[in-house]
């Protein structure tokens, strides 16, 4: 039986019943034979893995590798995700710190295979670091699935945290905002920056992002979303966004119809 999130609402208001509800409903969603399934067979084989080649060639396993990252859509890129296992991330050459997605870096880390003579898939804990994100990721698409915007929305209050308490500089996280295309989204919505945005230079689009978050939330940096009630607010700013342009569309696409039923109205010839 496969469990589909509950989402009776849009908006801020739907994530608002979300956020009630969602111990109960990850509860329910994690239950489901499929992701015990996953955790059964993650933490039976991961063990006796010991190079980026083996997990490369378990579909099974690396859906859930790649799961854990929001990175499943290149399961079937197996040439490229081994590239980036055996390249690690000690050197500063390595295709994973050459790539704009940061999560290929996180992942390749996390894995360690190009790093250390003895992987991280041996530690005793590895299975758990890996599901424990899986399994909030595979929830976030199950969302995805019925409101993208309530995924960007749970993929922003995961992994905004983490990139705010982090020790890379106030510029360097600005720069990994820019280069996660969830987090990205989130923040040109919410700050409602126009699709052109991403067009011109990068560090003029760092500067906006600062002017605009001091705007919002009287700090530049991306270390204030530490604060959960400024990540709430980020959030519902992104959300009442993302519900007002659907609307204006819908209300223009209605608009449209409706001229064209009126034009036809008066142009249509009179009964004999």
């Amino acid at each position: 039986m496969t469990y589909s999130p509950v989402l009776p609402i849009s908006g801020y208001a739907g994530w608002s019943f979300l956020k009630r509800t969602m111990d109960r409903q990850t509860t329910a969603f994690n239950a489901q034979p499929s992701i015990q399934r996953d955790d059964a067979y993650f933490r039976e084989k991961i063990g006796g893995v010991t190079t980026a080649e083996q997990l490369v060639n378990d579909p099974r396993l690396l859906r859930v590798a790649l799961g854990a990252f929001g990175l499943e859509g290149d399961a079937a890129n197996k040439f490229f995700i081994r590239k980036i296992l055996e390249g690690g991330t000690l050197s500063p050459d390595a295709l994973a710190n050459k790539l704009t997605n940061k999560q290929y870096s996180k992942f390749a880390e996390a894995f360690g295979f190009g790093n250390f003579s003895t992987p991280n898939t041996k530690l005793s804990d590895f299975a758990d670091k890996i599901l424990a994100p899986y399994k909030t990721q595979q929830f976030a698409v199950a969302v995805g699935a019925q409101n993208d915007d309530m995924r960007l929305a749970l993929n922003a209050e995961t992994a905004l945290p983490e990139l705010a308490k982090s020790s890379a500089s106030p510029l360097a996280q600005w720069y990994t905002v820019l280069g996660n295309p969830p987090l990205r989204t989130v923040f040109e919505r919410a700050f409602g920056l126009p699709v052109s945005f991403g067009a011109i230079d990068l560090d003029m689009q760092v500067e906006t992002l600062q002017r605009r978050a001091m705007s919002s939330f009287g700090e530049g940096s991306v270390a204030q979303f530490k604060d959960p009630e400024k990540l709430d607010k980020l959030v519902r700013q992104f959300l009442v966004r993302s519900e007002l342009e659907a609307n204006a569309t819908s209300l223009g696409s209605g608009q449209v119809a409706l001229t064209l039923l009126q034009s036809a109205a008066r142009f249509r010839p009179a009964r004999l």
